[in-house]
């Protein structure tokens, strides 16, 4: 099993390499027209120079926002997870939806008492394992 393991991770870099090449745009390709990377990438795949050239010299390399490294940049974004009882927005759309549910229970009672009175009125006792229609 081992021994296929090179063979796989060098198809593997090559299949990135093809893939990343055919998805960037032309503006962000150096050098050499994409087309011609391409082919570079595809002819000298199995010896791994078509992709190690694509990957270093074939693409223009962006740096993220603000000129950061990688590294600062996960310093500086650090996100606090917290969780759902702690957070203030989750907690607040409960209330929004139990104060919707409330409502929604509390028409439906007032249509039960209504129709309820309807039968008392018409001589008849409702019969509560009935399910009213509406």
């Amino acid at each position: 099993m081992l021994r296929y393991l090179p063979t796989l991770l060098v198809l593997a870099l090559w299949i990135y390499a093809f893939i990343d090449c055919l998805n960037t745009p032309e503006e962000e390709v150096k050098h050499l027209p994409k087309v011609v990377w391409v082919i570079i990438v595809l002819l000298f795949g199995t010896v791994l120079l078509g992709p190690i050239a694509w990957l270093v010299a074939g693409k223009v390399r962006k740096a993220p926002a603000g000129g950061a490294t990688p590294s600062e940049w996960h310093r500086n974004h650090r996100t606090e997870f917290v969780a759902p009882d702690d957070n203030p927005d989750f907690l607040k759309s409960l209330k929004e939806e139990n104060k919707k549910d409330e409502a929604l229970l509390k028409d439906w009672e007032a249509d039960l008492r209504r129709r309820e009175e309807n039968l008392r009125r018409n001589g008849e006792t409702p019969n509560p394992e009935e399910d009213p229609k509406p």
